[in-house]
C-alpha cells in the first residue's frame, strides 16, 4: 500500500460512508411507527469505528448526533468491541452512561469481517413514551430523573438468536405505548442492519485499505478545521444568557460560556453557569457535546463529517452544574439548555471577527407532548416540535420557522396531526412581527392554534423565552418572546409558562407562539405585528 493508494481512496471511502448513514437516517424515518420521528425527524444515525471514533454521521438532528459519541463510549466500557459477535445488539438511555434522556434510545450493532469488529452502526430515536409521571415522559415539573421513565445503563438487547425476550418485556411493561415502542426499535434495528451490510460491502471492496482510510479521513477533518481556527484571530471572548427557570422556581438559569482561542485550538468553558437545579432543565455531558460538535463543524464545514473536527476542541463543564449535573437531576426538557449554551457559543465567536456577524438566533424548539381519551374511551398520543426564528446576519434577514443551530426538526403536518388525534388545527402561519427589527430583521416565529374535538387530554408543555429574548447584534433590535395560553370554551383564558402541564377539555383552544430571532443592524423602527381579528383572544399576545 503506498500514499497515492490511500490517498485516491478517501474521497469515494468519504462519499459511500456519507451515503450509508444518510441511508439508514432515511430507511429509519420511513419505517418509524411514531410520527416525531416518522415525520418530526427526531432520530440520528452515524457509524463508528471499534475504537468508538465517529467516522460518518447522517444529515440529520445534531441534537442527537453529537451525542452518540459518548452513548457509544458508554457501551464500549461494558461491553468492549473484542467480545462483540455478528448479530448482536446493545441498548442505553442512561444520562450517566452517555445518553440524553429518557426517550432517547440508542441502539449499537457491531460490523463484522471474519469474526473482527471493523465499525459499530449506531441509531437514535426519541420514542413516544418510556414511562415516568407523565406521558410522552417528559414531565415539566420532575424532580429527579426516576420521575422521568425507565433507565437503561448499557445492555445486550439482542444476542446472535435474536432479541432478549426479557429486556423487550420491561421495555413494553413499561410503556403507555407499547406497540409504538415495539415498531419504532424495530425501525432502528432495521436501520443498523443496513448500516452493517453497506459498511460490510464497503470494506469488502477497500480490502486493507479500509481501517487505514477511515484514519486518513478523520485525520483530514482534524487539519481541515485547526487550518480554520489558525486563519481566525486568537483572543478570548465570553456570552451569558439565561433560561426562564427550571419549570419548578422562576428564577433564571444562568448559561454562561468563555471561548480561548489560541493558534490551532480552542477552549470552550462553562464556568459560571447556574449550579445544577431542581427542575428537568439540566442538561447531561452528552447533551452538550452535542452543541460543540455543531459549533466545531461550522468552522470547516466542507471537511469529512467525523470525529476530526473534535480534536482541537478542549470542552469543560463544571461538575454539578446545569451543563453537567449530578444524579439524580431531571434532564428530560434539557433541549432548551443545549440550544442556548449553542447559541452562547455562537454569539461568543461571532464577536472574534472570524465569519460574517449573526445575531443569536430565537433559541427555542418547543416540544409538546400530549395525551388524550376520546369519547369512546380510545387513547391517543402524539408529540409535537414547533420551530422558532433565526437570527439576521450581515448578509441578510433571519430565516422565519425553522429549527435552528443543534435543530433539523421538521413540522409535523396538519393532515397527521387531525389523523392521529381528535385535534383540528385552525392555525399554522408565521408569527409576523415577531422577529427583531434592524437594517436586516430577525426571522419569526410560528404560529399554531388546536382545538380539541372530543373527550380530554393532558398536555406536557416544553418551551422557553416567555420571559427573555433573543437579542439583536451591531444595533439591531431583539426578537418577541413565546407564549402560550389555553383559551377555554366558556371564555377563560389560562396563560402557560415556558414549562407546564395542564389539561384539555374538549372545545378549548391552545395557543403557541414561538419567538423571534434577533435583529442585525440599526434601521428604521420594527414592524408592528399583524393580528388578523384582534378581538379573538387566539390572536392576543404580547409580540413585543
Amino acid at each position: 500500500m503506498t500514499a497515492t493508494h490511500l490517498t485516491a481512496q478517501m474521497e469515494p471511502v468519504r462519499l459511500a460512508l456519507q451515503g450509508a448513514v444518510d441511508r439508514m437516517q432515511a430507511g429509519m424515518m420511513r419505517a418509524a411507527y411514531s410520527s416525531i420521528a416518522r415525520e418530526g425527524g427526531d432520530c440520528a444515525a452515524a457509524l463508528f469505528l471499534p475504537d468508538g471514533r465517529l467516522v460518518a454521521q447522517a444529515r440529520s438532528l445534531p441534537l442527537l448526533l453529537g451525542s452518540l459519541i459518548p452513548a457509544v463510549a458508554g457501551v464500549l466500557r461494558r461491553f468492549p468491541a473484542a467480545g462483540m459477535a455478528q448479530g448482536e445488539g446493545y441498548l442505553m438511555n442512561d444520562p450517566w452512561s452517555g445518553g440524553t434522556h429518557l426517550p432517547d434510545l440508542i441502539v449499537v450493532r457491531p460490523v463484522l469481517q471474519q469474526g473482527v469488529v471493523i465499525a459499530l452502526a449506531v441509531t437514535c430515536m426519541h420514542h413516544q413514551d418510556v414511562g415516568g409521571m407523565a406521558p410522552g415522559s417528559i414531565p415539566p415539573n420532575a424532580t429527579e430523573i426516576y420521575q422521568e421513565g425507565l433507565r437503561l445503563p448499557p445492555l445486550r438487547w439482542r444476542t446472535t438468536a435474536g432479541p432478549e425476550d426479557g429486556v423487550t418485556a420491561i421495555l413494553e411493561a413499561n410503556s403507555r405505548t407499547p406497540a409504538n415502542l415495539r415498531g419504532d426499535l424495530a425501525a432502528q434495528w432495521s436501520a443498523v442492519s443496513l448500516g452493517a451490510r453497506e459498511l460490510g460491502a464497503l470494506a469488502v471492496r477497500t480490502g486493507a485499505l479500509f481501517a487505514p482510510v477511515c484514519d486518513a479521513l478523520i485525520a483530514q477533518a482534524e487539519q481541515m478545521t485547526r487550518a480554520a481556527l489558525r486563519a481566525a484571530p486568537d483572543g478570548e471572548w465570553t456570552w451569558e444568557d439565561q433560561l426562564d427557570g427550571d419549570g419548578i422556581d422562576a428564577v433564571p438559569v444562568r448559561i454562561a460560556v468563555r471561548l480561548c482561542k489560541q493558534g490551532d485550538a480552542i477552549d470552550i468553558d462553562f464556568a459560571g453557569s447556574s449550579p445544577q437545579v431542581r427542575g428537568p432543565v439540566n442538561a447531561s455531558p452528552a447533551s452538550v457535546l452535542s452543541a460543540a460538535l455543531f459549533f466545531m463543524r461550522t468552522l470547516a464545514p466542507e471537511a469529512p463529517n467525523n470525529a476530526g473536527c473534535l480534536a482541537p476542541l478542549r470542552l469543560h463543564l463544571p461538575p454539578g452544574s446545569v451543563v453537567n449535573p449530578d444524579l439524580p437531576a431531571a434532564v428530560n426538557a434539557r433541549t432548551a439548555t443545549v440550544k442556548l449554551a449553542c447559541n452562547a457559543m455562537l454569539g461568543a465567536w461571532s464577536q472574534a471577527g472570524a465569519g460574517v456577524s449573526v445575531a443569536p438566533h430565537a433559541g427555542v424548539a418547543t416540544v409538546m407532548s400530549i395525551s388524550g381519551t376520546r369519547n369512546d374511551g380510545q387513547r391517543w398520543m402524539l408529540t409535537e416540535i414547533i420551530a422558532s426564528g433565526a437570527g439576521a446576519s450581515a448578509l441578510g434577514p433571519g430565516r422565519s420557522g425553522v429549527s435552528t443551530d443543534i435543530g433539523n426538526a421538521r413540522n409535523t403536518p396538519v393532515e397527521v396531526l387531525e389523523t392521529e388525534a381528535p385535534l383540528r388545527v385552525e392555525c399554522y402561519a408565521i408569527r409576523e412581527g415577531s422577529g427583531g427589527g434592524g437594517l436586516h430583521c430577525g426571522g419569526h416565529g410560528v404560529r399554531r392554534v388546536y382545538r380539541l374535538l372530543e373527550g380530554r387530554a393532558q398536555v406536557s408543555y416544553r418551551g422557553e423565552r416567555h420571559v427573555s429574548q433573543a437579542r439583536g447584534a451591531q444595533g439591531g433590535g431583539p426578537g418577541a418572546s413565546s407564549s402560550a395560553r389555553m383559551l377555554r370554551a366558556d371564555g377563560s383564558v389560562e396563560v402557560l409558562g415556558a414549562r407546564a402541564r395542564i389539561d384539555w377539555h374538549a372545545g378549548d383552544r391552545l395557543v403557541i407562539e414561538t419567538a423571534g430571532g434577533g435583529g442585525w443592524g440599526e434601521a428604521p423602527a420594527a414592524a408592528e405585528s399583524l393580528s388578523t381579528n384582534p378581538a379573538d383572544p387566539a390572536n392576543q399576545g404580547t409580540n413585543r
